[in-house]
């Protein structure tokens, strides 16, 4: 470990901090559908989208109808890019001629655009044309990108509403988060991208001389755009089988930097957003201390093991840290940081190689997709998974304090834990039961690269990025086969709708309640008191939920590192 590295982390840290109050800001705006300095130029584009579509937008709509019609949006979207993929062979962009896409890896890759995991069994550069990467994929980069942040805001109206029986209007809260939020922003971003050399162009290939005379075909394509929604949109799926390790989609330092700020960027302002939405933004600032207090124990850790290197290497005198799997333009501190960033949020886009780092290493981002990726989280997923954690703290708290459960205003009851606890439990019951059977099933079995736990682990980090939503994988696994595929897709579906259903009732619920002022009995959930107890809820529900199967993984192959074993 170095002064550089931790410098590096903590100046991130600060900048993340800086950017919640202005984007919240933005993002309060949207969620309270207020003119913005760009309805001038948009706002057309907006009315004539709904006189299109015959949507009036000041329709509200209640829970059950906001969710319906989110499910039906995204099966169409879904069938939409599975025709693309299926078809890629006779359709047009594609200058390369490659054939369409099985159907059980079109099947994996529509679901997981659709529910922004953007999980990846293929090479983008080689299996993917132009058509698909736009039309297919980065489309629903905006889309569930938009979809998880209209959630979000719809528990906000649950929240923050009395005795209503509407929380907002999907199809208003999909497009103006897509036209006034996205759609600039990553336009911004990928012209810096450009600047900064990063490819945008309709081009396939081009030819190159290397140093030793023999001819290179290099695949480009429209990157940039890809890049930019790619990363704020905290889904992941890279153009290029490298992902954010290849010097097309990541070219610099100061790109590499800005791509992590992006991943957290919507995810923090969220956290004003909600404080505000609410009226109380220190609610906002205490979710945001308690996520950072996360992020940077997951960092410390991450950063601490990979610069300690393998012991067994040292004894062979190969001094230094663990560089398996980086890249060297960013080194050890860069590496660990965007690994935890990334999981951190349901991103999934990498600059190293996850199934290269030490156990210990390689077990928080584990840990991070296995909690559900709260930790900052997704744009809308993190807050509001988040948020169902902090309803299960509010409970325990009224159990201590003697009296009903009550946060922000709202008394939490029987059908909110409920609810909340189901959504919590979707991850495990997922991750844990689908790891179970492939651990035991030969078609399972033939996937993983390595033996003995890491080989657990490759497929127990595979069933928890899919069901968290993350993408990322350990990469030694062979996960194209119709086993994978198949069950990678199930989990990411359950993982993604199966969460969101139970948040939107819970939205249904509060906005129907009355307000409770505070009083002297109601317990604070703005100091460190209650910082503290949404920390423990956190740690200890996820580490007795994961602590066996993280033994069986990382932890058993750390101590067999250690005493001298490897896999």
């Amino acid at each position: 470990m170095t002064m550089q590295g931790w410098t590096l982390i903590l100046v991130f840290t600060a900048l993340i901090a800086a950017l919640a109050k202005p984007m919240g800001m933005w993002l309060f705006a949207l969620y309270e559908g207020r003119r913005t300095p760009l309805h001038a130029v948009l706002g057309p584009v907006e009315r004539g989208f709904y006189r299109l579509a015959g949507i009036d937008p000041q329709a509200e709509q209640g829970w059950r109808r906001y969710a319906l019609h989110m499910l039906v949006f995204q099966l169409a979207a879904l069938l939409l890019t599975y025709a693309v993929l299926r078809l890629q062979g006779v359709l047009p962009m594609n200058p390369r001629g490659l054939p369409g896409i099985g159907a059980d890896g079109a099947f994996n890759t529509a679901i997981s655009f659709t529910t922004n995991t953007n999980w990846q069994w293929y090479s983008g550069e080689v299996a993917l044309s132009n058509l698909s990467q736009m039309l297919g994929l980065t489309i629903h980069n905006f889309l569930s990108a938009a979809t998880g942040i209209a959630v979000a805001f719809a528990l906000f109206r649950g929240f923050a509403r009395r005795q209503a029986s509407s929380i907002g209007n999907f199809w208003a809260d999909v497009t103006r988060i897509t036209l006034y939020l996205l759609l600039p922003l990553c336009l911004a971003y990928a012209l810096f991208l450009i600047a900064s050399g990063v490819p945008q162009t309709f081009a396939s290939l081009i030819d190159a001389t290397t140093l030793e005379g023999a001819r290179q075909h290099i695949v480009v394509g429209p990157v940039a755009s890809q890049e930019a929604i790619k990363m704020l949109g905290t889904n992941g799926g890279g153009f290029f089988n490298a992902n954010s390790a290849h010097p097309f989609e990541n070219p610099t330092a100061l790109t590499n930097l800005v791509q992590m700020l992006s991943i957290f960027a919507i995810g923090v302002g969220l956290t004003w957003c909600f404080g505000k939405a609410v009226g109380n933004t220190r609610q906002g600032w205490a979710i945001l201390i308690a996520m950072m207090i996360l992020f940077l124990a997951g960092v410390g850790i991450v950063y601490w093991q990979e610069a300690a290197g393998n012991p067994m290497l040292h004894q062979l005198g190969v001094a230094g840290g663990n560089m398996e799997g980086k890249e060297v333009r960013f080194g050890l501190a860069a590496s660990s940081l965007f690994a935890v960033v990334t999981t951190a949020a349901s991103c999934g886009a990498v600059n190293a190689m996850h199934d290269s780092f030490t156990a210990l290493g390689g077990l928080i981002p584990l840990f991070n997709i296995q909690l559900g990726e709260i930790v900052v989280g997704g744009v809308g997923a993190g807050i509001y998974g988040f948020l169902l954690f902090a309803l299960l703290a509010v409970f325990v708290a009224g159990l201590m304090v003697g009296r009903t459960p009550e946060y922000v205003g709202k008394k939490i009851e029987a059908r909110e834990v409920k609810l909340a606890v189901l959504a919590i439990a979707m991850l495990p019951l997922c991750i844990l039961g689908l790891t179970a059977l492939s651990a035991v099933m030969p078609q399972g079995l033939a996937g993983p690269l390595n033996k003995g736990p890491h080989g657990f682990t490759e497929i127990l980090y595979a069933f928890s990025s899919a069901t968290g939503n993350n993408g990322s994988a350990f990469a030694g696994i062979t996960s194209g086969t119709p086993w994978y595929n198949g069950l990678l897709g199930v989990a990411m579906w359950l993982g993604r709708f199966f969460v969101i259903v139970p948040v939107l009732a819970i939205a249904g619920s509060l906005a129907g309640k009355r307000f409770t002022p505070e009083t002297v009995g109601s317990f604070p959930t703005t100091g460190p008191l209650w910082v503290g107890l949404l920390l423990a809820i956190i740690l200890i529900v996820g580490g007795l939920t994961f602590l066996p199967s993280l033994a069986l993984g990382p932890v058993a192959d750390h101590l067999a590192m250690t005493g001298g074993q490897l896999f």
